[in-house]
């Protein structure tokens, strides 16, 4: 069999419409849908029922777990996961409306549920806030289960909860097992392991304008999986790599660097998978004599083959750049 071409890959956004959603992801997306909330747009997924598929070129119609199978070694380089799938899922999220508060599984407890499955640690970059936004993340000092079982029978849920008020820029690192929301009137960047395991604890007693039900409720396999330990999440500190160049989350699941560029600078690195998503502003990927353009709302994928590119900005631009784990998911 020959080898598929690879080259920095564009996706076809995935769409999802959950009531909280808001309108402002339509305007990045001539394929949006025209009407209806627009909650999510998925920008890289290997999730089961909704791989992404590849844009332009030549592999435009080819899923990203079809050139997995084909292709991993050359796609991912050394980050291979266990159950063969791109370990991160990359989103834009608008909360026109609060999200529920929820939980995520470790994979330790998604396993015990379905063997294959994996956990949820995610980070959230916020793009747009408004004063009165807010970022529920972590639980108050002393929460114990029995005070939250309290709260949620007293309407008192949102006095169990950290808070604050997010500002442009900020970065929260979620790790699996951490209680949160997203306010209303939020734009955010979100990268995470690939999973769709949510557990609602609370959903502000809203009533779902399709079925004229409240949504349901998983408040046990909530409180299972949640950890008590974590207590307040706080906006992380970047850390400066180099000028322009800052480290936001380095976990086992995935990194997460933040670029701000004027000039033409590398991206990418040799062996190794990265995603580059534009937060601001717009710019080129020159690779192989060819030139890649990307803008807000789009990413690039860089296989590992690929390696390093050079990225010429138009402007100013601030570049999320997203990389794999160093080595093989447990």
């Amino acid at each position: 069999m020959n080898s598929l071409p690879l080259y920095p890959l564009r996706f076809a956004p995935i769409f999802k419409d959950y009531i909280w959603g808001g309108r402002q992801l339509a305007d990045w997306y001539p394929t949006a849908p025209r009407a209806g909330p627009i909650a999510e747009a998925w920008l890289v997924s290997d999730e089961a029922v909704n791989p992404s598929v590849v844009l332009e070129g030549e592999l435009r119609g080819h899923t990203l777990r079809e050139l997995i199978s084909a292709e991993g070694p050359r796609l991912l380089g050394k980050a291979q996961p266990h159950d063969g799938r791109f370990p991160v899922l990359l989103k834009f999220l608008d909360a026109a409306a609060p999200l529920s508060v929820q939980v995520h599984p470790t994979d330790r407890h998604a396993a015990q549920v379905t063997p294959a499955a994996r956990g949820k640690s995610e980070a959230w970059v916020v793009l747009q806030a408004t004063a009165n936004s807010r970022i529920f993340a972590g639980l108050q000092p002393g929460t114990t289960e029995g005070r939250i079982r309290e709260a949620l029978s007293s309407g008192m849920m949102v006095e169990r909860l950290h808070s604050f008020t997010p500002n442009v820029g900020d970065c929260v690192f979620l790790p699996a097992g951490t209680v949160h929301a997203l306010g209303a009137g939020l734009l955010i960047f979100e990268v995470q392991q690939t999973s769709d395991i949510t557990y609602r604890l609370h959903d502000w007693d809203r009533v779902d304008a399709k079925t004229g039900k409240p949504r349901p409720l998983h408040i046990d396999e909530s409180l299972a999986c949640t950890n008590f330990d974590f207590g307040p999440c706080q906006p992380v500190e970047p850390e400066r790599e180099s000028p322009g160049r800052e480290r936001l989350v380095d976990c086992e699941y995935f990194r997460l660097w933040r670029c701000h560029a004027r000039e033409p600078m590398q991206v990418g690195m040799k062996d190794e998978c990265r995603i580059l998503a534009p937060i601001a502003g717009a710019g080129t990927v020159d690779w192989d004599e060819r030139k890649f353009p990307i803008r807000v709302g789009e990413v690039l994928m860089l296989p590992a083959e690929v390696g390093a590119c050079r990225f010429v900005p138009n402007g100013v631009v601030t570049l999320l750049e997203v990389g794999l784990p160093r080595c093989k998911s447990t």
